[in-house]
């Protein structure tokens, strides 16, 4: 069963930026009601604004998705304010920078939590009320690196992958509740401020890995989740080329991922180390855009191109792999007919 937008209560974690933010302000424009969840109350505050200004209603609530208290705190006062949740966002993320071995484990154990029990403590939260409701949406923010992996985001990954299987496994158990829907949205790079607010323990400035894609387009995934939930939405032509290339073959997938990663997502300038907003959110970059837009057409162009022939040639190398396979196939089976005749 779907919600309708305008009639519904959707909270939001991870509302201050980036993709939460943009979320927000589009169900805002469709006159809907938001919970806007996260650590910073200003930045959240002028986030509501914009959305009543729109024409939308907003509630302001700050947490901290690595404690459960505090989502259950804001279960409880979004419930106390409307009446009920409808629809949950499980968006709140943090990434970090750094290869595995030299990583703090403090700052990877920090993404897990945020990243993953963030989702854990937010299904705990909403799917009791979903429950008494009868029906309700959960839409679990994962990413494209939740399909693979990719070199110095080992812990962002990691709670990626595993979103992907608490989003599976909880679609099961829900299989007697046909009205409860669990979405699992997978963004490929979205120009968002989460390349600012991460840690980096690289010694070098990270920029996005292009291409790089509109955060609207997330929201407007999420918004179609709430009408007509999905299963898994990818989102980012990169992403569905992704999934593709591993299917084909998981070693190459490897090979050029990690390939992309060391060209195009550090430039060639020495930063600090750094905790990013791992511990303690940054007061800076609390708009939906990072800016790496700017910079991305070229390199749009010629992924993308780059992609079309890897995938043609590869669909005509799976071909010809195939063919000959069917073709041994029968030699050998001729063989044992004669043999045994």
């Amino acid at each position: 069963m779907s919600e309708n937008i305008s009639d519904s209560i959707i909270l939001i974690t991870g509302a201050s930026s980036g993709i939460g933010r943009a979320t927000a302000l589009a169900i805002a424009r469709k006159h809907g009601t938001v919970v806007l969840a996260s650590r910073q109350e200003k930045a959240l505050r002028e986030v509501a604004e914009e959305c009543e200004r729109m024409g939308g209603r907003a509630l302001v609530v700050t947490a901290d998705v690595t404690d459960e208290s505090q989502v259950q705190a804001l279960a409880h006062q979004a419930i106390e304010t409307y009446g009920r949740i409808n629809v949950w966002v499980n968006n709140a993320g943090v990434a970090l920078y750094s290869k595995f071995e030299e990583s703090p484990p403090d700052a990877f154990r920090r993404v897990i939590e945020t990243n993953l029990f963030g989702c854990v403590h937010g299904a705990r939260a909403a799917l009791p009320h979903f429950r008494k409701q009868g029906r309700g949406v959960l839409i679990n923010i994962s990413s494209a690196f939740g399909k693979s992996g990719a070199p110095y985001v080992t812990a962002y990954a990691t709670s990626k992958f595993a979103i992907n299987g608490f989003s599976e496994s909880l679609r099961m158990e829900l299989q007697n509740d046909p009205h409860i829907h669990v979405c699992t949205v997978l963004p490929a790079t979205m120009d968002t401020p989460i390349f600012q607010h991460a840690a980096n323990f690289t010694g070098r400035f990270v920029e996005a890995l292009p291409p790089v894609y509109k955060p609207e387009q997330v929201a407007e995934a999420i918004l179609g989740c709430i009408v007509n939930p999905k299963r898994e939405v990818l989102v980012g032509r990169s992403a569905r080329h992704l999934v593709l290339l591993r299917k084909f073959s998981t070693e190459l997938s490897e090979r050029l991922v990690a390939a992309k990663v060391e060209r195009k997502h550090f430039l060639d300038k020495p930063v600090a180390h750094s905790q990013g907003n791992l511990f303690a959110p940054m007061p800076e970059y609390n708009s939906v855009h990072g800016g790496w837009l700017d910079t991305d057409h070229k390199a749009r162009n010629i992924i993308t191109a780059a992609a079309a022939v890897f995938l043609a040639g590869a669909g005509f190398a799976f071909y010809k792999y195939r063919k000959q396979k069917h073709s041994s196939i029968a030699e050998v089976r001729d063989r044992l007919t004669k043999a045994t005749a």
